[in-house]
């Protein structure tokens, strides 16, 4: 069993993943703090879960014996799991659980933001929830003032610090004289010595566990110099800089000065992607739009970026081999295989454009897939 924070590489796993001769259970449970704040209320929710996972077996009739048996043992597993010493809900404000006896899968994953509270068996783990998560990106804050910096990792929803880098400065003084310059000097070599110290631990934190954006937060007059200090590949993901008590905030009063520049930039990342759709559109190329002609580039493998309206449903079917998938049909055109009906054609869309190292981005701050079916997709070639 591993309980792990959601990463994009985690996702792509996840989305490969299909056992042969075997179902996998996914559960989502909704720990939003200002629902469930105390463990009554996440014992009831954590039963009405299992109930539901319970009644879904009982209404298995397409299930085989074998996978019944598997599945209510999967079941029996998140329960115990439940109850015993590796549950903490502590950071988390929902989980994800993945189950598979007969694959040797029991994975769980701390969310930093509310999901509903759901059941789902298939072939293959249930990730559409978690695509708006991992595709957002991560972002690491420094903090850096004069003899104090810090470092804090996360996304949108919550910072967690994971370093402070504490250097001996001496303070200014104005006593005047050519021994004052020379001390000033020497203090000024004390603060560059500073900055440079707590770059490379932060490099080095991103070279054990990289990053995708960077702000930061100094006084205005370090900021320049601060920036120039860093390795390239920092640099290059700086997006913007906060104004903030570098030594006294909490990792949460950091977010709340962190989160505009963070919206903003998701919003950006939406607008660049819905202005490429677009500019493909119009020259016939490189772009397509509606139900039909996505899933048709997810079939060949062309698409870059699967833009979608959150929240869209739509039926479909798909091939049992996991070769082909359409909005409609009866046998597979690649192998004459029978199609297999699925109530919602999309969360099958997201996993193929996962394993297709497509961004998968669920559209929020724009309204540009009106007139488009409410799906498209940016693509390769």
């Amino acid at each position: 069993m591993q309980t792990n924070q959601l990463s994009r590489s985690m996702l792509r796993e996840l989305a490969d993943f299909r056992p042969e001769g075997a179902k996998v259970l996914s559960l989502y449970l909704n720990l939003d703090p200002t629902e469930f704040a105390n463990e009554k209320a996440r014992s009831t929710e954590m039963s009405s879960l299992l109930d539901e996972a319970d009644r879904r077996l009982r209404n298995g009739n397409s299930l085989s014996h074998d996978e019944l048996v598997a599945l209510r043992e999967d079941v029996a597993r998140v329960r115990e799991y439940f109850r015993g010493p590796d549950f903490s809900a502590k950071g988390a404000h929902a989980l994800a659980i993945f189950a598979s006896g007969p694959a040797g899968l029991f994975q769980v994953i701390k969310l930093p933001r509310p999901v509903d509270t759901g059941v789902a068996i298939d072939d293959s783990p249930f990730i559409e929830p978690l695509a708006d998560l991992a595709f957002t990106g991560s972002w690491a804050i420094f903090l850096i003032s004069r003899k104090m910096a810090r470092i804090l990792r996360g996304s949108r929803d919550s910072l967690e610090e994971i370093a402070r880098i504490s250097d001996d400065v001496h303070g200014w003084h104005d006593q005047g004289g050519w021994s004052q310059a020379r001390f000033q000097r020497g203090i000024q070599k004390e603060v560059d010595d500073h900055v440079k110290h707590a770059a490379e631990v932060l490099f080095e934190r991103f070279k054990r566990a990289p990053f995708d954006k960077l702000l930061i937060g100094c006084p205005p007059e370090q900021c320049g110099e601060v920036e120039k200090r860093l390795h390239p590949y920092l640099q290059e993901r700086i997006v913007g800089r906060i104004d903030i008590d570098v030594e006294n905030t909490t990792p949460d009063e950091v977010l709340e000065a962190a989160l505009p520049v963070m919206e903003k930039e998701d919003e950006r990342r939406e607008r660049e992607a819905l202005d490429r759709l677009a500019e493909g559109l119009g020259t016939g190329s490189r772009a397509a739009a509606g139900l039909d002609a996505v899933l048709e580039a997810l079939n060949e493998r062309r698409v870059e970026i699967l833009l979608f309206e959150q929240g869209l449903k739509a039926p479909g079917v798909v091939c049992p081999n996991g070769d082909w998938l359409g909005s409609e049909g009866s046998t597979c055109p690649i192998d004459g295989a029978q199609l297999e009906q699925r109530d919602d054609i999309i969360e099958t869309a997201v996993q193929l454009a996962i394993t297709q190292s497509a961004e998968v981005l669920p559209v929020r701050y724009h309204d540009n897939l009106d007139g488009h079916g409410s799906i498209a997709a940016v693509l390769r070639f």
